[in-house]
């Protein structure tokens, strides 16, 4: 199959054995540095999607995937859940309230959220099903004033199962109103993630309509679980088709969630310097090429090549390194990153057998998550890059005169 001239003389400078051994390393410099940009970059950001998905899991075990404000005037909040567990994409719905409060126990306290639930519906709106919290949700439903604490507030408190302590809502704790205080057993703990488990609380509906808003038939929230997760608030809200207001969970942590955002945008660009780092040593990589190649240029000239073909034969010599850099990167960075658990792991191994044996050394073990998007995204950005690195050298290999070159040869 005929090839166009400027791709076939490009591939032949590429194969070429090159007399100057400064261009030749120059050139395996560039590839190099372009596929280590390549590689660092689509592991590093594999590394940050598989924290940001542990962050998120760690988050849904308290943060409901959306939750639905009902007006106070609602007739019947039954009613309203019922219709919003029929509409497409939503799993269950669950009635909830929820207020701030002040937990004390011999002589020490914590302020924590109080939510009320009906343990009934509470076990099949949870993101991840707890056989043991199901059982402490049955033990809930079966002591009117029990409660279940986080892990990490239980253990700051001292509590155990069975004893007994004082809760205070923040509003009667502001104004003094320490009568409004009431008793609960604690029937157990549970992990509610590791940003809840310090200040999370559940109790019996009921029981908290009474002491969170002082009236047996305060309306509550609902708690929605959806089956995509990632686009919560979208369901939400055409589930609830405007009549109420609608709050998803990547809206009430859009901060965190944010932060995480924009940790990967800013590694990924620190990283991607590498890449133009190696995009630079494509640029001398071609200067040299095209100072070397004068006479060459000058002959196609000569022959009837136009300016355009010479510029296209020195963009596909110069963007040949960027392409194998990225593919050889590419491929190196899925590998790395689909065996990075085995790597920490052999690497610990390896330094307690040197260094300490009896694992003294600990090396968290990173996991990491390949989103094909990320991989293709970066591939691209590292194509354009080196592209982008070949069009200078190439148009002045096309200003190359051949009467200038070939008047003394």
């Amino acid at each position: 199959m005929r090839k166009p001239l400027a791709l076939f003389i490009g591939l032949r400078f590429v194969r070429a054995r090159k007399k100057n051994q400064l261009v030749s390393f120059v050139s395996l410099i560039s590839m190099l540095g372009i596929a280590l940009g390549v590689l660092a970059l689509i592991a590093v950001l594999s590394v940050i999607n598989a924290s940001t998905g542990t962050m998120r899991e760690e988050t849904l075990k308290a943060v409901p995937h959306a939750a639905v404000t009902l007006p106070d005037d609602l007739l019947d909040w039954r009613e309203a859940a019922d219709s919003l567990a029929a509409a497409p994409g939503v799993i269950a719905v669950a009635p909830f309230l929820e207020s701030e409060a002040w937990l004390q126990f011999d002589g020490r306290g914590e302020f924590v959220n109080v939510r009320g639930v009906t343990p009934e519906t509470e076990k099949q709106i949870l993101q991840s099903p707890d056989s043991q919290l199901q059982a402490m949700l049955d033990f809930l439903a079966e002591t009117p004033d029990g409660i279940i604490l986080g892990t990490r507030l239980a253990g700051q408190l001292g509590l155990y199962p069975g004893m007994q302590m004082s809760v205070t809502p923040l509003t009667s704790l502001l104004q003094r109103r320490t009568e409004d205080a009431r008793s609960f057993q604690m029937v157990g703990v549970a992990d509610f993630g590791f940003y809840d488990n310090d200040a999370m609380a559940l109790v019996n509906l009921p029981v908290a309509s009474q002491l969170l808003t002082g009236r047996d038939d305060a309306v509550p929230q609902l708690r929605l679980r959806v089956d995509d997760v990632l686009n919560a608030g979208v369901i939400a809200r055409d589930a609830v088709a405007g009549r109420w207001p609608v709050a998803s969970w990547n809206e009430t942590r859009r901060s965190l969630f944010d932060a995480l955002r924009m940790e990967k945008i800013l590694t990924g660009f620190m990283l991607l310097m590498i890449v133009v780092i190696g995009a630079v040593n494509i640029v001398a990589t071609l200067v040299m090429a095209v100072a070397d190649k004068n006479a060459d240029i000058a002959i196609l000239r000569t022959m009837g090549a136009s300016r355009a073909t010479v510029m296209s034969v020195f963009v596909i010599q110069g963007f040949a390194a960027g392409v194998l850099g990225t593919l050889l990167g590419a491929a190196g960075g899925v590998l790395l990153a689909m065996n990075l658990g085995q790597i920490t792991r052999a690497f610990q191994g390896a330094l307690n057998a040197m260094l300490a044996p009896g694992d003294v050394y600990m090396i968290a073990h990173l996991d990491a998550l390949i989103l094909w998007s990320d991989v293709v995204l970066v591939c691209l950005c590292a194509l354009g890059v080196s592209l982008m690195a070949t069009l200078y050298p190439a148009w002045r290999a096309s200003r190359v005169q051949p009467a200038d070159v070939l008047r003394y040869e």
